[in-house]
């Protein structure tokens, strides 16, 4: 659905449409993009979430949805509109996401669903590859 400030709680700053809140529990409210799937976290959220139940059960895209959106750059904050740093995760960094210092962080659909189970292959990457970039 298009951005619509009355409707959506932030613009995805990825393909532009509107991000929906959804709730896990009464304590945690994430960003969801109603188009690409991509989830934003304030400052904090993805940690939390990443410690509860089923939490990836908010990431609701497909990680094939998700590389679509890869090839985007000069990503922007949906809270400050300062270009956000690409990073590799460093427990798995084949998990490449955007981050503003001051506010959070944008991972495509399907990310948060691999950084929330870290597999024995996650293992084997870690100690067999460097980084992106390196």
């Amino acid at each position: 659905m298009e951005y619509d400030s009355s409707v959506h709680s932030i613009e995805c700053p990825k393909c532009g449409h509107g991000m929906e809140e959804v709730s896990y529990g009464s304590d945690l409210l994430i960003d969801r993009c109603t188009n690409c799937q991509g989830i934003w976290f304030d400052k904090g959220e993805a940690t939390l979430l990443k410690s509860k139940w089923m939490g990836e059960a908010l990431d609701t895209g497909k990680a094939s949805e998700g590389r679509k959106w890869d090839s985007v750059e000069n990503v922007a904050c949906p809270r400050c509109g300062q270009e956000m740093n690409k990073v590799s995760d460093p427990d798995q960094p084949h998990i490449v996401y955007e981050v503003c210092q001051e506010h959070g962080m944008y991972l495509d659909a399907g990310e948060f669903t691999d950084l929330a189970n870290e597999t024995p292959a996650d293992w084997f990457r870690k100690i067999f590859k460097a980084p992106r970039g390196q």
